[in-house]
């Protein structure tokens, strides 16, 4: 293996296999990926389920952006479904419950106010702070306005703070106030999640991008390999098949794993999913509703709205339960918890991590942090540009 590959990826989710197919194609590279998984996709990995319905594997997954360089680099892979994501919050309303449109904007405050009440304190937010703008709640709660406070009040109450109890599996007191600061309104009719320039899609599914990016003659793809039987890391070089594999090395795994958990577990969020086929059409309005104040999981996600699937009489969703990821056999680590203690944490493994020269620690599960598909997409480009 060691005289057969000039670099080694482990794991062929976005990071893993853009690497491969730049140091491949721009670098002239041989390039072995390793995937643990039996597919490649990571986890925008998409697949048809028993009732033919396309379906996001590992949680519902929208692509957008405003890097140009990204969205050019994902469209050579793939065309575009038009598709600009919207949500609503199902929450407890007089009569019964009330759908209104998150991030919190002008519309649902009339469907929390009522039309008249609503349209007057969307008026004097506008005044106050312009329109088309986003405020945050701690600007709302600095104002003289009694009103304007109470929409902050609401929205912290209807909109985030039980989602986040449920998301992060916290009390509000152990809420990070930085985090409930930066909760917006946003004073505009516009009900789209994200306004980002590109938004849409993968016309044929997210899977059929990384089986194009990884079919390229110099690129090995096994999958049902874990690396960890095949790679060591000892003495500051890393070991391929029990021989020193001199390569660039990109690894997008948890790094905690990487060393054996040596200063002990990285802590995460996971994620454990409830589909649910369903004769029909659609049963949802949206491809996302989150249950921001009740019910124990998060949101319910309907496949078909995203996708664009023509597919009569069956539909599927997904519910979504956060839970405290422990590593056992099953589990998915999801989530990063950003504190200091675990930013420190970490820290201790990227010191170890950069004791191997050749060694390069990228994603969300190397690097400890969150990434929006764009993003890390981006960071592999650029990691590929330093390594070609």
């Amino acid at each position: 293996m060691n005289k057969q590959f000039d670099a080694l990826v482990i794991g062929a989710g976005f990071a893993g296999a853009v690497c491969a197919r730049e140091l491949a194609e721009r670098g002239g590279k041989r390039v072995l990926v390793l995937e643990r998984r039996s597919h490649v996709g990571g986890n925008a990995y998409d697949c048809l389920d028993a009732a033919g319905v396309l379906i996001h594997q590992y949680g519902p997954h929208i692509f957008h952006t405003n890097d140009q360089r990204v969205f050019d680099y994902l469209s050579r892979f793939t065309q575009w479904l038009d598709y600009e994501h919207r949500v609503v919050a199902n929450i407890p309303g007089q009569p019964g419950r009330v759908q209104m449109p998150v991030p919190f904007n002008l519309t649902s405050l009339e469907t929390a106010y009522g039309a008249e009440r609503g349209a007057a304190l969307g008026k004097k937010l506008m005044d106050a702070y312009g329109a088309e703008t986003k405020v945050t709640i701690l600007e709302l709660r600095q104002s003289e306005d009694p009103e304007i406070r109470q929409v902050a009040d609401y929205v912290y109450e209807h909109v985030f703070v039980h989602y986040t109890m449920k998301q992060w599996g916290q009390t509000p007191e152990q809420i990070d106030p930085n985090t409930t600061a930066r909760v917006p309104v946003f004073l505009s009719r516009d009900d789209r999640y994200f306004q980002d320039r590109w938004q849409g899609m993968p016309l044929e599914g997210y899977t059929p991008i990384f089986e194009r990016m990884l079919d390229h003659p110099n690129i090995t793809v096994l999958t049902g390999t874990d690396a960890r039987a095949r790679m060591e890391l000892t003495q500051g070089q890393v070991m391929l098949d029990g021989a020193v594999f001199a390569g660039a090395v990109i690894y997008t795994g948890a790094v905690d794993e990487l060393f054996a958990f040596r200063f002990g577990r990285l802590p995460y969020r996971g994620l454990r999913f409830a589909f649910q086929t369903h004769d029909a059409d659609f049963v949802q309005t949206h491809g996302t509703v989150n249950y921001t104040v009740d019910e124990d999981y998060t949101r319910i996600t309907e496949f078909k709205h995203m996708t664009g699937q023509s597919l009569p009489g069956k539909t599927t969703t997904v519910r979504e339960y956060s839970y405290a990821y422990t590593g056992q056999p099953g589990e998915t680590p999801y989530y990063a918890i950003i504190n200091q203690s675990n930013n420190a944490l970490y820290q201790q493994y990227k010191t170890l991590a950069e004791g191997y020269e050749n060694l390069h620690l990228l994603g969300r599960l190397a690097e400890y942090k969150y990434y929006n598909m764009d993003a890390i997409v981006a960071q592999a480009l650029a990691l590929a540009d330093k390594l070609v």
